[in-house]
């Protein structure tokens, strides 16, 4: 593993010797579940905007 410069959100970038595999070590973006996609679903048919789901369930829109 050797360093590779930063992302845009000024982390370390690392890159594997091995693979050339490019990543960060300790990343702090969340998975979002099963059930949380399905609220989004729901939500998305009663033609609520993306924008309004993301701010009411706290996720991001991207």
């Amino acid at each position: 593993m050797m360093r590779n410069g930063r992302t845009r959100h000024q982390k370390q970038n690392h890159k594997c010797r091995d693979c050339g595999r490019q990543f960060v070590e300790n990343p702090q973006w969340r998975m979002i579940g099963e059930e949380t996609k399905g609220i989004i679903d729901r939500l998305l048919l009663e033609k609520l905007s993306l924008a309004g789901i993301a701010r009411a369930l706290q996720i991001s829109e991207l």
